[in-house]
């Protein structure tokens, strides 16, 4: 992509109302604009970091064996009438009428549809386990929506629905979700922490959040130190396996941790003290089992092995894929801007041409640009009139892991500068080379 083609707005100057650091950035990065209160437009440059983080949530979701679909965002109120949560629900549910006068609702989740859709095709225990999840808006009317798309009143939601016919069965999709959410925040470089939840409106009596430690965090945790140095589960961890996922739960669950609503200090003060830890963090994912929570009152059930109807068990999974591109802004930034893990930048390379208009350095740049498109690596070539000063702000704010800079001084020795975002590393290196590495 060239930049003097692209739609990058660009803001120097900090944003008054923007308290936190990831909606200062977002905002100065020309990654998101708002347009209501809690609402907001992803412009191209966020756009593309919230593909590439719905693209790894998908690719996890489909290797633990769920199943992608898609659900309206306007529901029907009587679903939630015959689930009993409606008038339990609150303010952040946004109630409307259709032309008809039907009650209606803009979606906060999707427990009573999803549950409603199984019923209808679900009869038999031969089709379980299931697990079906969908990437949608969703919409919570927020009293007081802050800090961007940390907190909005409309978000992107990544939902996943398990239905099994025992309790035995459920816990082994909770499992398989479990280490799925480590493996998806892994792969985007976070280091996320499951902790003993509270299940909230969702309800259930086991749940844990995943979360990551960032000075911003909205609520203080608890955890043991040791977990900072656990590895997550390998790419061909055995998702069927029982066994397997139990021994890799029953180690990310082995010490305590724990949110602010699940803490007990009693139980934390028995850790030894240089291993204790207390830190803000920010929720990034949601796991809840709830067994007959829903089916009971909407009478899902499958006949058994033996003839009978039983009532089929639920879980549910939450991560926001909005929420998590500012997540890890929080986590990963310095003075200058975002600091991309690369594999969710909007662009792995920028090219920095020093000199635009000069031949040499226009030539080489152009050289640089087609043979990285080629290879199928996404750059942003800095082919506008700014000063070189500009291009270095603006690479820096962007977070684009990789700059290469391209300038007379550099091409007369047959040499460009190759600068890792993260760091600061420098080195001259032929463009041959730089594209070599990038490749590799």
């Amino acid at each position: 992509m060239r930049l003097s083609r692209y739609f990058l707005p660009i803001l120097r100057d900090t944003p008054k109302d923007a308290e936190i650091v990831s909606h200062r950035l977002m905002l100065r990065a020309g990654m998101i604009r708002q347009e209501a209160a809690g609402i907001y437009a992803w412009l191209p440059l966020g756009h593309r970091v919230l593909s590439k983080v719905c693209n790894i949530i998908r690719e996890e979701q489909n290797r633990s064996g769920a199943i992608e679909m898609l659900m309206p965002t306007i529901q029907s109120a009587d679903l939630w009438r015959e689930s009993g949560r409606y008038d339990d629900y609150g303010k952040e549910m946004l109630r409307i009428q259709d032309r008809h006068e039907r009650e209606m609702l803009y979606g906060p989740t999707n427990e009573e549809m999803i549950t409603e859709i199984f019923r209808a095709y679900v009869k038999s225990y031969k089709n379980l386990p299931l697990n079906l999840y969908h990437l949608q808006w969703k919409f919570r009317d927020e009293v007081r929506p802050r800090f961007g798309v940390y907190r909005s009143r409309e978000f992107l939601m990544k939902d996943a629905y398990s239905f099994d016919l025992d309790a035995a069965g459920a816990k082994h999709s909770y499992n398989k979700m479990f280490v799925a959410y480590l493996r998806t925040f892994a792969r985007m470089g976070l280091k996320a922490i499951p902790m003993v939840a509270d299940t909230g409106p969702i309800g259930g009596n086991l749940s844990h959040e995943f979360i990551i430690l960032a000075s911003t965090g909205e609520s203080e945790v608890f955890c043991h130190k040791d977990y900072l140095g656990f590895d997550v589960p390998p790419e061909n961890v055995n998702f069927d396996n029982v066994n397997e996922l139990e021994k890799h739960v029953g180690k990310w669950t082995s010490l305590y941790a724990a949110t602010s609503e699940k803490h007990d200090a009693a139980a934390f003060g028995k850790i030894p003290g240089d291993k204790q830890m207390s830190a803000r963090g920010i929720e990034v994912g949601h796991i809840f089992y709830f067994g007959t929570k829903y089916t009971e009152p909407m009478k899902a059930a499958v006949q058994t092995p033996e003839g009978k109807n039983e009532l089929v068990h639920m879980g549910s999974y939450g991560i926001g894929p909005t929420r998590l591109v500012a997540a890890i802004v929080e986590a990963s930034h310095d003075e200058n801007g975002i600091i991309w893990p690369e594999a969710i930048a909007p662009f792995k390379a920028g090219i920095l041409n020093l000199k635009q208009g000069d031949a040499t350095t226009d030539g080489a740049c152009e050289k640089l640009y087609a043979e990285l498109t080629a290879r199928g690596i996404d750059v942003l070539y800095d082919d506008t009139d700014d000063r070189a000063g500009a291009k270095f702000a603006t690479a820096d704010l962007i977070g684009v892991p990789y700059q290469i800079l391209v300038g007379p001084k550099g091409l007369a020795e047959g040499k460009v500068e190759l600068k890792q975002r993260a760091g600061g590393a420098r080195e001259m290196i032929t463009p041959e080379d730089a594209v070599k590495r990038l490749a590799a």
